[in-house]
């Protein structure tokens, strides 16, 4: 059966029926309406929730789902603010490493020759990447007045300047696909990651992204289709594994912990370290109901993950 629309006041009700305690009730029908019932309750209470019962655990309070609400608001922010850098990054060295071999006319970007396409299992791709996100801004009408200014005074959108507009998901596809000698020039920029990591992290990366850019609960989040790989700080953290298989630091918040700190010049990962120290810390004292161990846990982070700097990355 769907459910039944509810008024604020009945969503107050709902919650105090399974013994949430709400101090306040005009401040929680302000967060209300500010976020909505199913971004801030239904995003986040699972984590209060007794299992058997399914009501709210013995003085759990409406404030500890909106601090915990806040901390992963906070947490995207964080994280989106440095992955655009890193997105920044790689648009920069892949247009020059593609103009820098092939030229920098848009023909050069929608020629299929110019992409890996020896390998038979990536052709079909290659084409989808260029008939689906390439060559569409060359041939249609664009918000872009960056774009329309090439096209119309040029004839030509160079590579440098699409690659503006396309997203870190085109991105990531673009160098998955390009040719192994294109590949190398760019992981090069990276210390310690050669081709096929590159091209594994910025999958992970750009689910990542998707999640910040989309509002959705970060901190827990699991990647279902791709992990990054086994990397030597995993070796080094004494990551736990079960099998060949590491048990976090792969698909998990932590997986982007340990990608920032490959892909980010090393004051700013030192800098995005301190402010996720305190995010935590935060997090930690504005709620009573989750404890650190706990909240590591979900983030998929060893309880030693802060000695991801005092190890070298190789």
């Amino acid at each position: 059966m769907p459910k039944p629309f509810m008024t604020y006041a009945q969503q107050i009700q709902k919650m105090k029926d399974k013994h949430l305690l709400i101090p306040d009730e005009a401040a929680a029908e302000t967060a209300l309406r500010t976020i909505g019932y199913f971004s801030l309750v239904s995003g986040y209470k699972d984590l209060f929730k007794n299992p058997t019962t399914r009501d709210y655990r013995d003085g759990t309070t409406f404030d500890d789902i909106l601090a915990l609400y806040h901390f992963d608001e906070s947490l995207r922010e964080l994280t989106l603010r440095h992955l655009l850098h890193i997105e920044q990054h790689i648009r920069s060295e892949l247009s020059y490493a593609f103009c820098q071999s092939f030229g920098d006319s848009q023909n050069a970007y929608i020629d299929p020759q110019n992409y890996h396409f020896t390998v038979v299992a990536n052709q079909r791709e290659i084409n989808t990447l260029i008939k689906k996100f390439l060559e569409p801004p060359l041939t249609k009408k664009t918000d872009y007045a960056y774009i329309e200014h090439h096209k119309r005074v040029h004839q030509n959108v160079p590579l440098w300047v699409l690659m503006n507009m396309l997203t870190f998901g085109t991105l990531s596809k673009m160098y998955a696909l390009s040719k192994p000698q294109i590949q190398s020039t760019v992981s090069r920029e990276f210390d310690s990651l050669n081709e096929r990591q590159l091209a594994q992290i910025l999958q992970v990366l750009t689910v990542f992204r998707n999640v910040c850019a989309h509002g959705e609960r970060l901190f827990s989040y699991r990647c279902a289709r791709h992990d990054i790989p086994d990397l030597p700080l995993h070796k080094k953290l004494a990551i736990p594994q079960k099998g060949t298989q590491y048990l976090y630091g792969k698909k998990d918040y932590f997986s982007v912990v340990i990608s920032f700190r490959y892909l980010l010049p090393h004051k700013e990962f030192l800098d995005y370290k301190t402010h996720l120290v305190r995010l935590i810390e935060k997090a930690i004292n504005k709620n009573q109901q989750i404890s650190e161990a706990k909240l590591l846990e979900l983030m998929g982070m060893p309880l030693n993950w802060k000695k991801i700097t005092a190890y070298k990355k190789v």
